[in-house]
């Protein structure tokens, strides 16, 4: 009976974990931009991003084809700043 419960336990649990993002060598990094589970995520330092950014903005990137892009842009502010792998970046002011 115990290891029913770990195994539906453990099954949960997987469930309610964000989808890694694959496809991309983009250094995605935290579980969604603004809030937890958004399908924006910030992006760190490698030799292409490295171009985008600056100690007064974050670098986000959000999926081309993600239904609120201008609402994300109004609601932040942010510039976009270039296209990759299926992702739009934004350089997202943080002053």
């Amino acid at each position: 009976m115990r290891p029913i419960i770990l195994t539906i336990s453990a099954l949960a649990l997987t469930a309610c974990a964000p989808a890694p993002i694959t496809g991309t060598t983009l250094p995605f990094f935290g579980d969604g931009y603004r809030a937890k589970g958004d399908q924006c995520h910030r992006i760190g330092e490698d030799d292409f991003t490295n171009q985008f950014l600056g100690d007064a903005s974050d670098l986000v990137g959000c999926p081309e084809g993600m239904e609120n892009l201008g609402v994300f842009a109004l609601d932040t502010g942010a510039i976009e700043v270039a296209r990759r792998d299926g992702y739009v970046l934004y350089s997202v002011p943080t002053r």
